[in-house]
């Protein structure tokens, strides 16, 4: 059981490492190309932060365990709102632009809904579902670029010009997001070992500790980014990140190996699709209505995630 702690432990260093690398070159490339942050975050940083996620669900596919690249796809999004996000509300509430919010939240819920279609309608997710998924990914990626060309090009008062090269800021961009994925993974399997060997179900595992492990990329990015001054950086992050979730992850995922519901928990249509759409409205309704997240958004969040997983553990 030492090993597996150490290797756990390497993971979570690699992964604030990694992220605090990740963070400055994205942040350097945003205000080189006088990008807004929230768009870098919901592109270049969600992908990057996202890649665990993408390795999980694979590699749970690619054995056949459709229920853990199911229960990590859901519990990640649960996971990045109402821990992550919330987190990052209740330290720092912060303004937001609706038109660079509207393209993410409403991509999300598009494929929130076909993701919903699929689970309820047919009961299971084919390989055309996962093409499908994939090609929502693409139009997206396609979209975002758009509209970060016709965002205005002026540079902001106040913003200091980048201290690095843009080679420079590539490399550390790909380097960080190599070195989040291998810390992920080494935590996210010896994390495994840990929990089966304390007799925790596999459906469980997936929508908490894989989920969380996962996500913790997102966590350290949201943390630097605050760390930093990022906050728009670190929203379009999770944003971006869920998306990704439903679209590339299980996009992969059901691509590579299509799945029955059948075979996940009976919680999932009852109470964590529910609760996935739930705190993302939680999250973006007020931002695309007043352009300002606020406190209580992060503590009812909070609460929330902390119910859920009482649920989990004690009900499921």
């Amino acid at each position: 059981m030492l090993v597996p702690v150490l290797l756990f432990l390497l993971g979570f260093v690699l992964l604030i490492k990694g992220g605090d690398w990740f963070v400055d070159a994205a942040s350097s490339i945003a205000h080189r190309f006088h990008m807004p942050e929230l768009l870098i975050g919901a592109t270049v940083v969600s992908i990057g932060t996202t890649l665990p996620e993408v390795m999980v669900s694979a590699q749970g596919a690619l054995v056949g365990s459709g229920s853990i690249a199911f229960g990590n796809a859901i519990g990640s999004v649960i996971c990045n709102t109402a821990l992550i996000a919330a987190i990052t509300l209740v330290v720092r509430p912060a303004s937001v632009d609706r038109k660079t919010l509207i393209l993410p939240s409403a991509a999300f819920f598009i494929a929130a809904a076909f993701y919903c279609f699929n689970a309820y309608v047919f009961g299971r997710f084919s390989r055309l579902a996962g093409f499908v998924l994939l090609a929502m990914f693409v139009l997206y990626m396609v979209l975002t670029v758009r509209q970060m060309k016709n965002s205005p090009s002026g540079q902001e008062e106040n913003e200091e010009p980048p201290t690095t090269s843009f080679a420079h800021d590539v490399i550390m961009l790909v380097v960080g997001a190599v070195v989040i994925a291998v810390g992920a993974n080494l935590l996210v399997e010896n994390a495994q070992i840990i929990a089966t060997a304390l007799g925790v179900p596999e459906s469980v595992i997936a929508l908490t500790l894989v989920a969380l492990g996962t996500s913790l990329p997102e966590l350290v990015t949201a943390i630097t980014s605050l760390i930093k001054g990022c906050s728009a950086l670190s929203l379009g992050n999770i944003i971006g990140a869920n998306l990704f979730n439903l679209v590339l992850v299980s996009g992969t995922a059901t691509a590579i190996c299509p799945f029955d519901l059948s075979s996940a928990s009976a919680t999932s249509l009852t109470v964590d699709i529910p609760l996935m759409l739930g705190v993302m409205l939680v999250l973006t309704i007020p931002a695309l209505v007043r352009e300002k997240l606020h406190r209580w958004q992060g503590v009812l969040l909070l609460s929330a995630y902390a119910a859920y997983c009482v649920f989990l553990f004690c009900f499921a």
